[in-house]
């Protein structure tokens, strides 16, 4: 099992897999990513839909997924170009 720390708490995989929706740093400890990284390319529109709960900004499960399906598809695109 790996586990780590982020914002101070620990992270344990089970319990962030299992989950319906992660914090930034554990979108980013998921997905390889730094926060910067995750905050430079938002604007931009590459990350995933965020929603706000209170000052907590969260990404759904099913927004995680669908990114990792674009970010898919935009590689598979951009190799078929060449």
């Amino acid at each position: 099992m790996r586990s780590g720390v982020i914002g101070g708490k620990p992270l344990n995989s089970k319990t962030t897999i299992d989950a319906d929706a992660y914090s930034v740093g554990e979108f980013c400890a998921r997905h390889r990513i730094s926060p910067q990284l995750f905050y430079k390319l938002k604007p931009q529109g590459l990350m995933p839909v965020t929603f706000n709960v209170g000052t907590r900004v969260l990404i759904s499960r099913e927004a995680a997924a669908a990114w990792r399906r674009e970010r898919e598809n935009a590689t598979r695109e951009a190799c078929h170009d060449h």
